[in-house]
């Protein structure tokens, strides 16, 4: 606590605010929101680069979760439906299930988490992805919360904590 307090105080002297035309967005609890991303309510992100979207955990869900030591994933091949589970996270304070924000064909898993897991922790929106997926309905992604949106999601769901 003393930290976060440290930090908002520093982040105040040093004038540190979000801007839309930013391309790092920070939240009071300074976890990291990308532009250019997409965001759930359940605290997961896509990026839709061409046919292929990428999903993966937030930086302020591995955030709470705190250290990650475990991540279950599902099968290539497999399908998943946005806002229904397609995986879990276990870390050292609790297990979270992981829901998809779109529908689609899982096309790749991110196999590097099987061995190491921290990597949602140190990078969740590069090394730390978790699945690719084929969308079936990209309107999907319409439905979800740019960086704005979801930094101001974060910060409210925090003050009601």
């Amino acid at each position: 606590m003393a930290l976060r307090m440290w930090a908002s105080s520093t982040a105040n002297a040093l004038k540190i605010s979000c801007s839309s035309k930013a391309h790092l967005s920070i939240s009071r609890c300074f976890s990291t929101v990308l532009d250019g991303l997409k965001y759930a309510k359940s605290h997961e992100w896509v990026k839709l680069e061409g046919s292929v979207a990428t999903i993966g955990i937030t930086d302020h869900a591995q955030d709470h979760l705190g250290e990650v030591v475990f991540v279950e994933l599902p099968e290539a091949g497999g399908s998943v439906s946005q806002g229904k589970g397609f995986g879990a996270v276990e870390s050292v304070k609790a297990t979270s299930d992981v829901n998809s924000p779109i529908s689609g064909e899982v096309v790749e898993v991110n196999s590097k988490l099987t061995e190491a897991p921290g990597l949602i922790n140190k990078s969740p929106y590069e090394e730390g992805w978790m699945i690719k997926v084929k969308p079936s309905s990209p309107s999907e992604l319409e439905s979800l919360m740019g960086s704005n949106e979801y930094t101001k999601f974060c910060e409210e769901e925090d003050a009601s904590h």
